[in-house]
């Protein structure tokens, strides 16, 4: 009894362990005194397999063996190791469970681990990558030693510079470059490991889609940054000591001067990714912590220099052609800089460039080389600048001039001087809108009666990024209340996700929204008039301008962006002008909803209904008569309307419009809600738009044209569609009226009347 309570004892002074797990292991393969020894050895460890590997009574490889065959499981390779895998576990996830990430896929993610069975690492990871965990075996010291190889600060540049293979970098020299003068510093900049680094720079930024990539010195290294669809992301930080031969290896290969730390420099490279050559505007800034870079990068490979490819919406791209079918004046195109002026006078260059047209750049510096484009670089030190290159262009008979930009009053005056003497200009300015443009000019220096005389139209502009088509879906959060006027009821709006084509943001790729001025009869008296800002864009809001706001907000409600990313780029409108919905008095914003009938809103803050697009009002509705059925002399009741659109604002003022004139209405939001109501309600006339979601209107007008108790009800087909094939095939199905889109106020009450005095004669 005496030996059985000191065993019980002897048991419980054992030591456990956090690898229980593998105790069984342990015993088939060192025994059971083995393991016995392990629990009373007194300088064990937290571990089973560390403390037997201390007290050597097994190696790594029998444990590993040992394991793998009782459990099953796969040895890890560490030699297979991804960068990709590292990227997405966190170092202090990847320390806390004592794991080390190798592969990854879109579907799973593998992992090396002394503990293939740990739940909660399990679960941790799946749910932070989105991924199935496959978990694969390797000894405690192995993965500890990899870990501190892998997340060593010394040797961030060696795990930059993983993967370079995969892409073929090449640098293209200027041939006037004077090498003699950076061979001392070129040395000191070109040694392998930097070489191999700006080149992994350059290399991923280019094929992630950056714009821009920065080179920013900060406290305790230098922050590589890509601009990817507009917004900036740090993709890596590498030591201070490698920063400045970075910088240097940037300087050189533009042919700036590396000696000199104290001036802001310009300059330009061009590389070759795969053999494609790509060009970069470099530029470099002083800064307290070292000299910042920023690269241009400048890849026609993804620039399609076309209005389609800019994104704009039908009518934008319609009001910017008709601008550039003007054979002289001046076109501006205006923006903060990165909002794609740029791009939008090439592609305006693309619209017009003939065989017979002479065209002539002078820009600083060239972006994009165009074939069959004289193109003109300015270099001030050598006396070449916009004004001197202006004046000898016009010499060379031109018939389309594009300025880079204007930026003093000598090259404005001669833009506008030769705008007036038959040709056709296209420059930029840095203003907010359209309307400023003008003000600006005229405090340049140029007189108002000139600037009304040759300007044709102004188009500001910004850039918005396109929700990723992979990973977008519909949002289920509540819209502010500052937005919801903006938004009509039970639209649906999209929110951004992330996913691996879109590098998590949601994002992937970008449009550009404007806002088109063009110069109306009002317009040019206001400019010549020297009126404000505020009084030009209310003459342009009166001539159907649509501001940036409700360009943008197009986009948003037809799904391709975000009410986010649309706040991001423009302010909401305060003025009442906004409320106006971008067109004073006569319309509203356009707001493209659902399919392309049903482009239509209200206007908000006022109970006089405004349209626009596919639904329009061009007279007040207060002119609108009483449409009281009469049949010569005899009055008759006012007849029912079944009113049948799938859109409930639409609905909602064509029903105020008939109210108005004593019409009693009825509504429905389909064709199987339609046919409901007829048989409920026994509607006079009917009101019937084609796109409805289900049964459409050709349905409907076969359900009633069959039946014998709705075949005599008359129907007014309403459309956007106004070609004969449409009209011609709503006769055929049945239709006695057909009414396109837009119409004035007082023709759906007079075709209506007119419909309802046949039906009621034939009878």
């Amino acid at each position: 009894m005496t030996d059985e309570h000191g065993q019980e004892q002897d048991r419980e002074q054992l030591k456990t362990f956090a690898d229980e797990w593998m105790s069984h292991t342990l015993e088939e393969l060192l025994g059971d005194e083995g393991v016995l020894a392990l629990r009373k050895f007194e300088g064990a460890a937290d571990s089973l397999w560390a403390t037997a590997i201390t007290m050597k009574l097994a190696t790594d490889e029998q444990i590993l063996s040992a394991l793998a065959t009782r459990f099953r499981l796969k040895l890890a390779d560490f030699g297979q190791g991804e960068r990709a895998a590292r990227e997405i576990v966190p170092e202090q996830v990847a320390r806390r469970y004592h794991i080390l990430p190798l592969r990854v896929t879109d579907s799973y993610l593998e992992i090396a681990a002394a503990n293939p069975f740990d739940l909660d690492c399990e679960k941790t990871l799946a749910f932070a990558t989105g991924r199935e965990v496959r978990v694969l075996l390797a000894s405690p010291e192995r993965i500890r030693d990899k870990l501190e190889e892998l997340y060593r600060p010394e040797n961030v540049i060696d795990k930059l510079l993983e993967g370079m293979g995969e892409t073929e970098v090449t640098h293209v020299e200027d041939d006037n470059l004077d090498l003699d003068e950076l061979n001392i510093s070129a040395e000191a900049a070109s040694e392998r490991p930097v070489v191999r680094l700006v080149d992994l720079i350059l290399s991923e930024g280019i094929l992630s889609r950056a714009s821009d990539i920065h080179i920013e010195p900060e406290e305790g290294g230098v922050a590589v940054r890509y601009r990817i669809d507009g917004v900036l992301r740090q993709v890596m930080k590498v030591p201070r000591a490698a920063g400045i031969p970075l910088i240097s290896r940037l300087k050189i290969i533009s042919s700036l001067d590396i000696a000199d730390r104290r001036r802001p420099q310009d300059g330009r490279a061009r590389v070759a990714i795969n053999g494609v050559p790509v060009d970069l505007r470099v530029s470099t800034l002083p800064a307290s912590l070292g000299e910042k870079v920023v690269i241009r990068v400048l890849d026609t490979r993804r620039t399609v220099l076309s209005f389609e490819a800019l994104g704009l919406n039908q009518s934008e791209q319609q009001s910017v052609e008709e601008l550039l079918e003007s054979r002289d004046g001046i076109i501006l195109v205006t923006g903060p800089t990165g909002s794609g002026k740029t791009t939008t006078l090439y592609s305006a260059l693309r619209y017009v460039q003939t065989e017979g047209v002479n065209i002539v750049t002078v820009e600083d510096p060239v972006e994009y080389r165009m074939q069959g484009v004289v193109q003109v670089q300015v270099h001030e030190k050598a006396g070449l600048t916009f004004a001197s290159a202006l004046r000898s262009i016009l010499r060379q008979d031109p018939d389309v001039v594009l300025v880079g930009e204007i930026r003093d009053a000598e090259t404005a005056a001669i833009a506008i001087q030769a705008a007036l003497t038959g040709h056709l200009v296209l420059s930029t300015l840095h203003t907010n809108d359209a309307p400023n443009a003008v003000t600006r000019l005229l405090d340049i220096g140029v007189e108002g009666f000139k600037i009304a005389t040759a300007l044709r139209g102004i188009v500001a502009q910004r850039l918005m990024r396109l929700l990723c088509k992979s990973c977008k879906e519909v949002g289920v959060e509540s819209i502010p209340t500052k937005l919801r006027r903006w938004v009509p009821p039970e639209t649906p709006l999209y929110r951004a996700v992330g996913c691996d084509e879109c590098a998590q943001t949601g994002y992937h790729g970008r449009f550009s929204i404007v806002e088109v001025l063009r110069v109306t009869p009002e317009v040019e008296r206001c400019i010549a008039a020297n009126e404000t800002a505020d009084k030009i864009a209310d003459a342009a809001l009166a001539g159907g301008m649509k501001t940036l706001w409700y360009s943008g907000l197009d986009h948003v409600l037809r799904g391709d962006s975000t009410l986010d990313e649309l706040l991001r780029v423009v302010d909401v409108p305060q003025d009442e002008a906004a409320a106006d919905g971008g067109r004073r008095k006569t319309a509203s914003p356009k707001r493209e909803s659902g399919s392309a009938e049903t482009r239509r809103a209200t206007d908000p803050g006022t109970s006089e209904p405004s349209f626009d697009g596919a639904f329009e009002l061009l007279e007040p509705v207060a002119d609108a008569p009483g449409p009281e059925i009469t049949d010569g002399q005899e009055r008759r009741l006012p007849a029912k309307v079944l009113l049948v659109d799938d859109e409930d604002q639409l609905r909602r003022v064509m029903r105020d419009l008939l109210e108005r004139d004593g019409y009693t209405v009825i509504e429905a939001r389909d064709g199987v809600e339609a046919l409901d109501q007829v048989d409920r309600h026994g509607p006079d006339i009917i009101v019937l738009d084609l796109n409805l979601p289900g049964l459409d209107g050709y349905g409907v007008l076969s359900n009633l044209r069959s039946r014998h108790g709705t075949d005599h009800i008359p129907v007014v087909v309403l459309t956007a569609r106004g070609d004969e094939e449409s009209e011609v095939r709503v006769f055929e199905f049945g239709a006695d009226d057909f009414l396109s889109k837009p119409f004035r106020a007082r023709a759906l009450s007079a075709r209506l009347d007119a419909v309802l005095r046949r039906t009621r004669r034939a009878g």
